[in-house]
């Protein structure tokens, strides 16, 4: 604890005592894939901040889409510049596949080690992400997981596990929906938690190392996926399944915990619907910032994300306003939280079902073959 103390005191000092640019002007691009909430979080709370403390910057956010989608844009457009001298953006966030491969790509600059809030995220994820050596290149903006969210005005007892998800979507035809695997990555979560709980190398999976021959286990879980979507409702992506559980289209659907408590504390959502993560368990995962190997700002870009990834900044901007779980060390974030702030994260979904049920995404290749293989075979 007294470490961790240290290193808050020093962020600190290096947030306010950061020195103005004075009349420089400076424009920091930050491109971000996931939902509008994303761009959002920087135009309406982060940016504004940033340019407080730092006189002639401006911020400037744009999104690419929800899923893998939108990190794949970002990828692509980096990928394309490769050959140019500099680049036109300094910070991107991404999802974990994207990291990985922008690291294997030489895309990325390893800046962690020179931001001081690198010293508080030292989560297994920051240093691999789906098998992939991503240590010093990434920071996490947050972490999330996925449940499953339910109506308890529509359902008394809800399915514990996949299979007992099943066998209700049987009996209750059109009333559990989720979004495919193209329109959110709420749904590419549902699909992963299926193909783990069906197949018979779920840790291998995550683990490896990567076998192309395991692919073929999967056909008896992925007939069931395609007989079990029949019953279902797709819907149009992470915001669309919480729009039709808000209106009663559907009583059952997976979600990203944060943006189903946003949605709740907004009154989108009624109190009535709750969530379950469900046995052996859902992926969660991390979004990343990063900066890319020619940002024409790396300074200013290392300058932001520390700001973004600061304890303080952590607590009011990830837990309190998009309830999200922290991207760096948690009990650097507690410090600067009230304890009912705190339990709220924890409402529905323990730290113990957390502990037990919350999985990685798999290693890169597999996550490959699960798309893949779904859209050749369920969709």
């Amino acid at each position: 604890m007294q470490r961790t103390g240290f290193v808050i005191a020093a962020l600190a000092v290096f947030v306010i005592g950061w020195p103005a640019l004075g009349q420089q002007r400076a424009t920091l691009n930050l491109v971000t894939a996931g939902d509008q909430n994303m761009v959002d979080y920087v135009k309406d709370y982060l940016g504004p901040m940033f340019e407080k403390g730092h006189p002639g910057a401006t911020v400037k956010a744009v999104g690419t889409g929800p899923g893998y989608a939108g990190s794949q844009k970002i990828y692509e457009k980096l990928e394309a510049e490769k050959d140019n001298n500099s680049w036109d953006i300094d910070v991107a966030v991404i999802h974990q596949k994207a990291a990985g491969e922008m690291v294997t790509k030489g895309l990325l600059a390893r800046y962690a080690p020179d931001v001081p809030t690198g010293k508080l995220a030292a989560s297994d994820s920051t240093k691999r992400a789906l098998g992939a050596d991503v240590d010093g290149y990434v920071i996490p903006m947050f972490n999330s997981q996925t449940a499953i969210a339910y109506n308890t005005t529509m359902v008394k007892e809800p399915p514990a596990t996949y299979a007992d998800l099943a066998k209700w979507a049987e009996q209750n035809p059109k009333k559990f929906g989720y979004n495919g695997i193209k329109g959110g990555m709420s749904g590419v979560s549902f699909v992963v938690g299926w193909v783990y709980a069906h197949a018979p190398d779920a840790d291998r999976l995550i683990k490896g190392p990567y076998d192309p021959d395991s692919k073929k286990g999967w056909d008896d879980a992925l007939a069931k996926l395609a007989a079990f979507n029949k019953n279902v409702v797709l819907t149009p992506g992470n915001a669309g399944t919480l729009d039709m559980l808000n209106r009663g289209e559907i009583a059952m659907g997976p979600v990203w915990v944060d943006m189903f408590y946003t949605w709740q504390a907004d009154g989108k959502i009624p109190p009535t619907v709750k969530l379950k993560l469900i046995g052996p368990g859902m992926p969660g995962q991390p979004m990343y910032y990063v900066v890319p190997a020619k940002a024409a700002n790396p300074k200013l870009a290392e300058e932001f994300i520390a700001l973004a990834t600061s304890p303080k900044v952590q607590a009011d901007g990830i837990v309190k306003r998009f309830n999200w779980y922290p991207g760096i060390d948690a009990a650097a974030v507690k410090a600067q939280l009230d304890d009912a702030t705190w339990q709220k994260l924890f409402v529905d979904v323990t730290p113990e079902d957390l502990a037990s049920k919350g999985k990685p995404f798999p290693i890169a290749p597999y996550f490959n073959d699960i798309l893949e293989s779904y859209e050749r075979k369920v969709q």
